[in-house]
């Protein structure tokens, strides 16, 4: 295959993601995904637990649709696929319903089988607390026993019904899941019991005891806790879900004339939308007439209202705080800067990190094994145990099957991974997947792009040097004045420094530009010139006190003017690329972190250098040009660096890309959610402090969950096979192992969950 047509190929690809129904386990998740794999044309596929959804990518000339659904339904699974017209809020929605619907079905067969459950324990160990059943005569507990069966079947094929129909499923297929398991134990500890009763006569004598309640008890409490992790499962997703009631129900619209209330959904592009103080802006726009102080918070996760005038993009969602603004709508439905938010937030919920991988690999082979460990252990008891030998070898291999589901092992990583995208967008952070959750924890090298990124990315005035007897205000209204007319940014910094300051700017007449060097116009019947040293030189001025004062400021990496009037200097304004408020602080958290930080620029050494002081960055890399920064990524990930690069995700993007972890600066726009692995939606580093702490968070949690989960298959397992009886004669009942396993997915989750409560450093209740 030629490299052109590899390219052709790859250019084709495209992503879908699709729901898995059915799944269980982590040895389903690798069981699907081999099936999804082995579909012609679909180049990957990443199948999470967690989030029941699979995200495929495939050559849509080649992959069939029902191929791919087929593939999944020949292993037992079922495969949704969800409309592109289909609004998010809908497929939400119906979500929600089916998950409650699920919740409230386990709910009511764990109530069946309680109370069936109830009477088959009394008469199974009722005679250790009443007297009377104790000294009952055989032939009368023979009866109760077979009460017993009779109560026990219910539960097996209500209650547990799935189970039972999943496994045999399973087995047809020449497979083992966790169904598989507990379909097994239960099942041959109902066929030993039943036997046990019917003709004991075929066990030796004293041994064919039978023990119903285990099959009872163990279906009773995997469905409980099968109830309550899926209720768990369900507070996973409440952060999309926060996310999606941002955006108000209704839009009120201006149509031939006349304003009306219409649902948020069907506004249609270019209508005239009216937002009125107090209210949530429904869609994306440009505003056309009024202005207002927005709260963008709830989308950047910074807390400063942002102004809109006419020409300024408004987002849908955020909180129009002051004014009445009318705006044209832009973007609706799934092509708003918040429905695309929240479509990151899920596919990153169902991304899997590279944790996650391996655990997926051992899951597949967990089943089989324990499975021959359940063998081995009932021969080895049936062989060596101690008399009545065959009820301990059944309930041994039956402790054994119960105990060791792998349920818990394929919710650890997923579900705190879930989690904490979710947490992490409540903060303006946005993370496109698992992996790069992962890898942002091993960063220790912060690059920092400086336009845009340490700096605000335009020109402020920051100064206002005086050398004659007039005041800042004076000087500054007489350069605002010349300037008012340029477009020049550092003309318009000068005149913007003179509006925050609420100088009166006047009109000039006689406007006279000398391009690259200065200007010169009549502000109030006297002549004012602005520009360079050289300029006012050629003028005849004498430019020796200013030129002092520019060459400090020129020090601190900021551009002079000479402002003059009355054939004298008069004054030196001072214009920089601002350091946001916020920049310092953040980057003395990232090396209190024990980062190192070091500033990217396309800017001189002197201007690099002073902005670097000003920050306290240590290392800077000055006169780079956009194409070379990723080269300097590259330098520093060849000396076994793992760097993460931050930028605007525009003329930084093969920077990157090249980074272990790309970090994009950006403001909602399009090519700020598509640039990097990671974006904060704010312009504020303290993004970046948080990205590390949220991912330390997170794959401390997931340690927590695997440690968790390994310690009780790795302990569980041994003890359930019986190793403790010959040291302590402690046996573990099928009914604990039964509960151990139901609750190990449930602390699983619980554990998870944890994270929702998580706040970054710094930030308030």
């Amino acid at each position: 295959m030629t490299a052109e047509h590899s390219t052709r190929e790859h250019d084709r690809l495209t992503s879908e993601q699709v729901r898995i129904i059915g799944m269980h386990c982590a040895a389903c998740v690798s069981r699907v995904e081999r099936a999804l794999k082995s579909v012609p044309g679909v180049a990957a596929a990443e199948v999470s637990l967690a989030t029941e959804s699979a995200r495929l990518t495939f050559d849509p000339e080649i992959t069939d649709q029902d191929q791919v659904r087929e593939a999944v339904l020949d292993i037992g699974y079922d495969l949704e696929r969800v409309s592109p017209t289909e609004e998010l809020e809908e497929v939400l929605r119906r979500r929600d319903e089916e998950r409650e619907a699920e919740y409230s079905e386990m709910l009511r067969r764990f109530r069946v089988g309680l109370w069936l459950t109830l009477p088959v324990l009394l008469i199974g160990h009722g005679g250790l607390l009443i007297p009377v059943i104790r000294d009952l005569g055989p032939g009368t507990m023979r009866w109760l026993w077979a009460v017993s069966g009779v109560l026990t079947l219910p539960i097996m094929i209500y209650v547990g019904r799935g189970f039972f129909v999943r496994g045999w499923a399973a087995f047809r297929r020449h497979d083992a899941t966790m169904d598989t398991l507990v379909a097994l134990g239960t099942g041959a500890a109902w066929a030993y019991s039943t036997v046990a009763v019917v003709a004991p006569g075929l066990f030796p004598e004293g041994t064919g005891h039978p023990f119903y309640e285990a099959t009872a008890v163990v279906i009773t409490l995997v469905v409980l806790g099968q109830a309550l992790e899926a209720r768990a499962k369900g507070k996973t997703s409440q952060a999309i879900r926060r996310l999606m009631d941002l955006r108000p129900p209704t839009a009120r619209v201006e149509r031939d004339g006349a304003e009306m209330e219409i649902p948020a959904v069907e506004v249609r592009l270019g209508d005239l939308v009216v937002v009125r103080p107090g209210e949530k802006v429904p869609v994306d726009g440009e505003v056309e007439s009024g202005r207002t102080v927005v709260d963008e918070s709830m989308l950047t996760g910074e807390s400063i209202p942002v102004e809109k005038e006419p020409g300024d993009e408004i987002v849908g969602g955020t909180l129009n705080a002051s004014g009445l603004v009318r705006f044209r709508a832009t973007r609706i439905g799934r092509d708003m800067v918040l429905a695309r938010i929240v479509e990151m937030v899920r596919e990153a919920q169902g991304s899997k990190p590279p944790i996650q991988k391996v655990v997926d690999v051992v899951a597949s082979y967990f089943v089989p094994s324990v499975m021959i460990i359940a063998t081995v252990a009932f021969a080895l008891w049936y062989t060596f145990g101690p008399p009545p030998a065959l009820n301990y070898a059944v309930v041994v291999s039956v402790s054994v099957l119960v105990i060791a589901c792998p349920c818990s092992l394929g919710l650890a990583t997923p579900i705190s991974i879930m989690v904490a995208v979710g947490k992490a967008a409540e903060y303006g952070i946005l993370i496109r997947n698992g992996e790069a959750l992962q890898r942002a924890k091993d960063i220790d090298t912060v690059i920092l792009d400086k336009t845009g990124t340490i700096t605000l990315g335009r020109p402020q005035l920051t100064d206002v040097v005086t050398l004659a007897d007039i005041g800042e205000d004076d000087v500054l209204m007489l350069a605002a004045s010349v300037e008012q007319g340029s477009e020049h940014p550092i003309a318009r910094a000068v005149v913007e420094g003179a509006v925050q300051r609420g100088l009166q700017v006047e009109d000039a007449t006689a406007f006279e530009a000398v391009p690259g060097k200065g200007v010169r116009a009549t502000v109030g019947g006297r002549t004012v010139l602005v520009g360079t040293a050289d300029f006012l030189d050629e003028q005849g001025l004498d430019t020796v006190a200013a030129s002092e004062a520019a060459d400090r400021l020129s020090e601190d990496g900021k551009s002079p003017i000479m402002v003059a009037t009355h054939r004298e200097v008069v004054g030196v304004l001072a214009v920089a690329d601002a350091v946001k408020e916020d920049s310092a602080a953040a980057i003395a958290r990232l090396k209190a972190m024990g980062l190192r930080v070091v500033m990217i620029t396309g800017d001189h050494e002197t201007t690099a250098a002073a902005i670097a002081r000003q920050v306290g960055v240590d290392e800077t890399f000055a006169r780079v040009l956009p194409g070379q920064k990723a080269g300097r990524v590259k330098e520093l990930q060849a000396m076994g660096r793992s760097v993460a690069m931050v930028g605007d995700g525009i003329n930084d993007a093969p920077a990157l890309a090249q980074a272990d972890v790309g970090i994009a600066i950006g403001t909602g726009t399009d090519v700020a959610i598509e640039a990097g692995d990671i974006t904060l939606m704010g312009g504020s580093l303290v993004g970046v402090v948080h990205v590390v702490e949220i991912s330390h968070a997170t794959l401390r949690n997931i340690r927590q969950n695997l440690v968790g989960a390994f310690f009780y298959n790795v302990l569980g397992i041994p003890v359930a096979a019986g190793v403790l009886f010959p040291l302590f004669g402690v046996l573990l009942s099928p009914m604990l192992a039964g509960a151990a396993m139901a609750f190990s997915s449930v602390t699983v989750v619980t554990n998870a969950n944890r994270l929702r409560a998580f706040r970054p450093a710094g930030v308030g209740t």
